[in-house]
């Protein structure tokens, strides 16, 4: 029996119980969804969000809506603001990474038209532009929410609780694994953006995660350079990928127009085994104007593909 470890990206999210069965949903819809419980496959939600938000977002409709869906509905929360750099490390990391996803949110914007690749459930997506203070509220998140895991900042999203923020994700994700791994069959490790950032931290740098059969990767930031640079000395191009605890295969899936893969989503350049390729870089074209939503990656007939041959459905 295989069983599937997901782990969110960045931002507020619903419980995790109920982030769990939107991902389980939407992976099995339409005719060609994978439906992990008819085909005996276990699976778990590696939830961070209560590490850095006060508590749950209640609007859990946002998250299953395709169409008009924006990255404030689902990725952005109004209240977070880019943190204050007070080292010059924090200063070029913060300064880099918000001119490269503000960059390519602005190319993502000057498109006139994002024709829809298909029609999912019979709804047409009509690309919605995205206003200034919409797309603002999303790269500060971003720029919160990966600066605080990939500095390992203490943080204290509640009066009562206090996080080193790195720390926590990871023990979370390193017990998810131990789970995971005493199921029978493949173990399959399923990412979203930051989410891959941190699956990818634990594989490569954490000595006692235990490894996995298939690492997938989401709508990735790790192509830019400045979170590269936060994985070194573990990662060098030559030999990034973690072949010490990923015995199958990584296959990475990027939207061009996803803002947050859009500026480097070819990995297998970048996470090399002894200077060769391994990565199978897999794009797909999700519709509306917010290409990050992880609903529309997991209705992506490519992504279904990869996931089903990986998981032997």
């Amino acid at each position: 029996m295989a069983h599937v470890t997901f782990i969110h990206g960045i931002g507020n999210k619903p419980s995790a119980d109920s982030l769990h069965q939107i991902w389980m949903r939407n992976l099995a819809s339409g005719s060609d969804g994978i439906d992990l419980g008819a085909e005996g496959i276990t699976s778990s939600m590696v939830y961070w969000a209560d590490v850095l938000y006060p508590e749950p977002d209640t609007n859990v409709a946002a998250y299953e809506s395709l169409g008009g869906m924006t990255p404030k509905e689902v990725d952005a929360d109004g209240q977070t603001r880019t943190p204050l750099s007070s080292t010059s490390e924090e200063a070029s990391f913060l300064s880099g990474l918000a001119l490269k996803i503000g960059g390519t949110l602005a190319a993502a914007e000057a498109v006139e038209s994002i024709p829809p690749n298909r029609n999912l459930e019979g709804l047409p997506y009509e690309r919605v532009p995205l206003p200034w203070p919409i797309k603002k509220a999303f790269l500060e998140t971003f720029l919160r929410d990966v600066h605080h895991y990939l500095f390992n900042v203490r943080f204290s999203p509640r009066s009562d609780t206090t996080y080193h923020v790195q720390d926590e994700i990871r023990r979370r994700f390193v017990d998810a694994l131990e789970v995971g791994n005493k199921k029978p069959g493949p173990h399959i490790v399923v990412s979203h953006s930051m989410g891959t950032v941190v699956a990818y931290d634990c594989l490569k740098r954490v000595k006692k995660t235990k490894g996995v059969d298939a690492l997938v990767t989401i709508g990735s930031p790790l192509g830019l350079d400045e979170i590269q640079d936060k994985l070194r000395p573990e990662w060098t191009r030559p030999n990034g990928f973690p072949t010490e605890k990923i015995a199958g295969a990584w296959v990475n899936i990027f939207d061009r127009l996803d803002p947050v893969a859009g500026f480097d989503p070819f990995f297998a350049n970048d996470f090399q085994v002894e200077g060769k390729a391994r990565i199978d870089d897999v794009e797909v074209s999700n519709s509306g104007a917010w290409r990050h939503s992880i609903v529309k990656y997991l209705r992506a007939a490519p992504l279904r593909s990869k996931l089903s041959v990986l998981l032997g459905v």
